[in-house]
């Protein structure tokens, strides 16, 4: 199977430096490797100092680079889907550029450039892909966005295809609507391309988390930039992700150091112990500070080299080294619990609720609803526990459960909200909407 290693990390502190150096490197070890931008800002050919195309574009033997044009991606998937938006926005009188603004979905294309990679591996061509992704904020996002999107269609789409077959006749009439106009119909162009969107971003979900796939962050040794490192590895985990590696870039080298190279030394060495603590037990890579930039296949591949030094890069990540929701479920036959490790998360960021069939899980601003197995599906939530990076989430059944006024939190580790009751999410108030809009059309019949 194809080996696919996606490099992301704070913008400037090196990632597509570290992501074209590796595949340099796997190149030279007889592995056929291409290396791919999904980040706007493509600096590929500039690290490669070579002509790089939309298509796979061989510079070294067995090394291919290639920067997606996410646009023509986004275009081919969401284009039938937009020109229905845009209508709509058009009969209630929006300006045609407005619309267009107003129809073009947040981090979309970038998650579009992603059926590239799934399509590279399909293909079977390459032993190696690897992805230099978008700044950390952004790849956070293009990461979460196949489960979430599943999620809304799933829900609102579903829904709103059967409000329209039930309402056909009076939204052609324009019930409701000024005399001579008429909300548009959505064919079964646009239904047809939202399942295919549906389908695609579920093959981007089944490859990025599967056992072949890993996300390898990219820091410098700076206290803000390892905070961003460690918010994104607990985010990471959330969605489902396997990090099992992390580049410490631009390390000053401690020889022949001057006073003034001493003193940043020193304050670097503190920060990587802290790396160290917060990221045990993976792998820290770390490359010396360079007077440039390394440009080059041959620069590249030194620089590589000097940063893996004795490790092979290219091994699939095992669990020891390795960090991933694990849905392992442990019974003692009245109670299960559902385990996801959650590296450095503290319990005052995260908030849990039930809904239906699902968990929601939030840590900060991101949010996961993760599906329930059907033993747990059918218990209600009895306790919850967040315990040196690992959240236990226990259900017992319906009719033996009593409510719990909080979950079972270590000693220091803070107050964590537990849902008892369904929370109120997107598709009850979604509901609530089709009531009224019925409730108004019922009464222009």
């Amino acid at each position: 199977m194809t080996r696919v290693l996606l490099y992301t990390g704070k913008g400037g502190v090196g990632k597509t430096t570290s992501a074209a150096g590796t595949a340099t490197l796997a190149a030279l070890r007889g592995l056929r490797t291409l290396v791919l931008s999904t980040d706007a800002a493509h600096s590929l050919s500039d690290a490669f100092d070579s002509e790089v195309g939309q298509e796979p574009t061989e510079i070294d033997d067995l090394l291919f680079v290639q920067q997606i044009d996410a646009q023509r991606k986004f275009e081919r998937s969401w284009g039938d889907i937009q020109n229905y938006l845009r209508s709509v926005l058009h009969m209630v009188g929006v300006d045609p550029i407005e619309a267009e603004e107003l129809t073009v979905l947040p981090g979309a294309a970038e998650v579009l450039a992603l059926l590239e990679v799934r399509d590279h591996v399909r293909s079977g061509r390459w032993d190696v892909i690897v992805v230099d992704c978008a700044p950390t904020a952004e790849t956070l996002r293009l990461l979460g966005l196949p489960e979430a999107l599943n999620w809304y269609l799933d829900r609102i789409f579903n829904a709103e295809r059967k409000m329209m077959r039930t309402f056909r006749p009076f939204i052609n009439r324009g019930v409701g609507l000024s005399r001579g106009s008429s909300i548009p119909m959505p064919d079964d162009n646009v239904f047809d391309a939202l399942r295919r969107l549906q389908s695609d971003l579920a093959d981007i979900r089944t490859l990025l988390a599967g056992p072949d796939a890993s996300v390898r962050l990219v820091l410098t040794p700076e206290a803000v930039v390892v905070a961003e490192a460690r918010r994104s590895l607990t985010r990471l985990s959330l969605y489902g992700y396997r990090v099992d590696g992390v580049v410490a870039n631009r390390v000053f080298p401690a020889a022949g150091a001057d006073t003034w190279r001493r003193q940043w030394v020193a304050a670097q060495r503190g920060i990587l112990e802290e790396v160290a603590d917060s990221f045990r037990p993976l792998p820290i890579w770390e490359s010396p500070y360079r007077v440039c930039e390394p440009v080059g296949v041959e620069e590249l591949a030194a620089f590589a080299v000097e940063m893996y030094g004795g490790d092979d890069p290219f091994a699939r990540a095992t669990d020891e080294t390795s960090l991933w929701v694990d849905r392992h479920i442990d019974t003692d036959g009245r109670t299960y619990t559902l385990t996801m490790p959650l590296p450095l998360a503290s319990a005052d960021e995260l908030e849990l609720a039930r809904h239906g069939d699902e968990l929601i899980i939030t840590v900060g601003s991101y949010r996961r609803v993760l599906p329930l197995p059907a033993a747990l599906a059918r218990g209600v939530v009895a306790g919850a526990r967040l315990d040196e990076g690992r959240l236990q989430v226990r259900f017992a059944p319906k009719e033996t459960s009593r409510p719990v006024a909080s979950p079972e939190v270590p000693s220091g580790a803070g107050p964590l909200e537990s849902a008892q009751e369904l929370a109120q999410g997107l598709t009850a108030e979604y509901h609530e909407q089709l009531a009224r809009r019925e409730a108004a059309i019922g009464d222009g019949r």
